[in-house]
């Protein structure tokens, strides 16, 4: 770890100090393989240390040193495998091949049982995604048909889109702005053996969100309250957020992605225009040190906790976009974001080192329920290592 630390260390400072305009082409090198190598190291270290394959790796809380563990119905279960997939396809490594398999057999019972929210992508799409990914293993592929299948079932025709929470009566039909991601899982399927309905409800489903949960000002609401009978939007309200017209940071993030690849998926151009817009507010409002407050309107800034996880959302959506816009402008700019965003993360002042079994500090959960403040969370590193990965192929294509 010691080599990983000096590796970026002097990056680190440059970046903090910096006060160049964040949209100019970053300088230095961020060695990608070296800080893969060492997060795979310790990722594998970590794994020695789990017993149970259907325990799974969630939060490490300030002052802690271990994962605390969530069972297979968490809605984050689906991420450490994931990280193991990702370990693998950086290091090749049969043993993290061996131990990925054996985190993602248990997920299955989520395709099989009733949709209670929409996690189903977040738990099946990580796991078993990653896994048919690189093992093309067509168990993998039932299992994941299945889960979109299930995960289908919570669409509502009337709104035109998921019920995201149905165990919140509060809200008659609610759709979240996280909910963007989970598309990937329908999407994907609808191209490999599943129903074209299963396009048309993620297409349908985008497109909802982008109707009412972004605002002119292109921020976001996290959630979206629908009448389940008329479709017509009640409110949008932030729930995880600071205020209901507030930018929660993390959000904001979910929507540049899930825009970037629902435009990807669809080709349509009003879904790659709000991920740009998107992705400029959030740049607009970003730190300088380009990691994100929690929330960017929470009054207690700059004395608020960041969030290293939307930082880490944020490097994929707009690598993401990177490959999508035509103008080249717009590429190097999103490139060269999302590449300073993953510099500032390998920094020492983000980067767990020694401190604990994570690769990230500085996460922030559930800020209103006082959750998860100031930690260490398993999608922070497993959004961080897929932003590493993307970036290296980039960089490995561009060469």
């Amino acid at each position: 770890m010691d080599i990983f630390r000096n590796t970026i260390t002097v990056l680190s400072a440059v970046y903090i100090l910096c006060s160049c305009n964040q949209s100019e082409k970053v300088s230095g090198t961020l060695e990608v393989d070296k800080i893969l190598k060492a997060n795979t190291e310790k990722i594998s270290e970590a794994t020695s240390t789990l017993k149970a394959r259907d325990s799974f790796p969630r939060t490490i809380l300030k002052g802690e040193t271990q994962w605390e563990l969530v069972g297979v119905r968490d809605w984050c279960s689906g991420f450490w495998p994931g990280v193991l997939w990702y370990a693998y396809e950086f290091s090749e490594d049969e043993n993290l091949k061996q131990v990925a398999q054996e985190f993602t057999e248990p997920i299955k019972t989520i395709a099989y049982s009733k949709a209670l929210d929409h996690d189903i992508g977040f738990q099946v799409y990580c796991s078993f995604g990653n896994g048919y990914r690189l093992t093309g293993n067509e168990a993998y592929k039932t299992v994941m048909l299945a889960a979109a299948d299930t995960l289908a079932t919570l669409y509502n025709p009337k709104v035109g889109s998921i019920h995201s929470w149905p165990s919140k009566p509060q809200y008659p039909h609610n759709t979240i702005i996280d909910n963007m991601i989970n598309l990937e899982l329908l999407f994907w399927a609808s191209k490999n053996g599943g129903s074209k309905r299963l396009y048309d409800i993620a297409e349908s489903h985008a497109e909802v969100t982008m109707k009412n949960l972004v605002r002119p000002d292109y921020s976001t609401y996290h959630l979206g309250s629908f009448n389940n009978e008329t479709g017509e939007f009640i409110r949008g309200v932030a729930h995880q957020g600071y205020a209901d017209d507030s930018m929660w940071a993390r959000g904001q993030t979910w929507g540049i992605y899930g825009f970037a690849f629902s435009y990807r998926e669809t080709g349509r151009k009003d879904f790659l225009e709000t991920s740009i817009k998107l992705a400029d507010k959030y740049l607009e409002r970003l730190p300088k040190d380009g990691i994100p407050f929690w929330d960017f309107d929470d009054p207690k800034i700059p004395n608020a906790p960041k969030d290293a996880s939307a930082a880490a959302v944020a490097a994929c959506g707009m690598l993401e976009l990177s490959t999508l816009v035509e103008d080249k402008q717009l590429q190097e700019k999103y490139f060269n974001e999302a590449k300073r965003f993953l510099t500032m993360l390998s920094s020492d002042a983000y980067s767990s080192n020694a401190t604990n079994q994570s690769l990230l500090l500085h996460s922030t959960g559930h800020h209103p329920r006082n959750s998860e403040i100031d930690a260490s969370i398993v999608y922070a590193d497993y959004y961080y290592m897929e932003a590493l990965l993307k970036l290296k192929k980039l960089e490995d294509k561009n060469k």
